[in-house]
């Protein structure tokens, strides 16, 4: 790709961690626009000239790149005690991460899947390999990030999702969804775009999976229903319930776990 980023780095206040903070600027081609986000590098980046495993983290709706960091400043320690690049592009405040079939200009489906770590792997030293790459994310990027996992396994090898709006249909009237896959009532788009629909296409692809999700969250139960799914379908995974709701206290919590759960992913291949 021609033109693909633009770079500069800005770092984030504290020094209690030695993980240091980049702000980046992609350029989207698909889209004709840059784009900024966050890349968190190890300490340990600028004392070797070693390859680091990258963790993709998508916001929330309504979110934008900088929500992780903002909320979760212990991401720099989780950096350097797991040995990896995190890094969290922006999902725009409602694209649902969705190549949208109505609205042109939204194709953050393929800016995130293709053009994110094709930008990332030119500017840092990475594997750029779907076994040293992994996505995860909360709400609608826990969505986001299972659904990418679905359509393009040949680029992520492990994803997650914490509190994932798994099921889209009961919620099509709300959260800009219409506005991203379209009004018709019976859109069967709702249906046919919902992780919890599309379980079959991870058979036989070997992407390790890792799902949670609070027990006072309003998506428990579409995640339960994910879990039983993968269970019917034999498809193995780590699935997880705890005491929390939709919010940050519990995703600050998350994160650390599924970090983990990555890091034993690369540490494997």
């Amino acid at each position: 790709m021609k033109k693909l980023f633009l770079f500069f780095g800005i770092f984030w206040g504290s020094i209690a961690f030695a993980a240091r903070v980049d702000t980046i600027v992609l350029h989207s081609t698909i889209m004709q626009k840059n784009i900024s986000c966050v890349a968190i590098i190890p300490d340990s980046y600028n004392n070797s000239d070693a390859r680091f495993p990258v963790v993709y983290l998508l916001h929330g709706y309504s979110g934008s790149y900088s929500n992780w960091i903002i909320r979760v400043p212990d991401l720099k320690k989780y950096a350097d005690e797991f040995q990896l690049i995190i890094v969290c592009p922006d999902g725009n405040y409602n694209s649902w991460y969705f190549d949208s079939p109505i609205e042109k200009k939204l194709k953050y489906e393929t800016y995130i899947s293709k053009e994110v770590p094709h930008g990332i792997d030119s500017i840092y030293r990475t594997f750029a390999d779907r076994n040293h790459r992994a996505i995860t994310g909360l709400s609608m990027g826990g969505h986001g990030a299972l659904f990418i996992s679905q359509k393009y396994p040949e680029i992520f090898g492990a994803a997650g999702s914490m509190s994932g709006a798994v099921d889209l249909v009961p919620f099509k009237n709300k959260f800009d969804l219409i506005k991203v896959l379209g009004d018709t009532l019976n859109n069967p788009t709702f249906f046919e775009n919902s992780v919890v629909n599309n379980c079959h296409k991870w058979l036989n692809q070997k992407v390790s999976l890792i799902v949670d999700c609070g027990i006072g969250d309003p998506f428990i139960s579409a995640n339960r229903n994910l879990h039983q799914q993968l269970l019917w379908l034999k498809i193995p995974h780590d699935y997880i319930e705890r005491d929390g709701g939709h919010n940050w206290n519990y995703w600050s919590n998350s994160i650390a776990y599924q970090l983990l759960f990555f890091h034993r992913y690369f540490k494997g291949n």
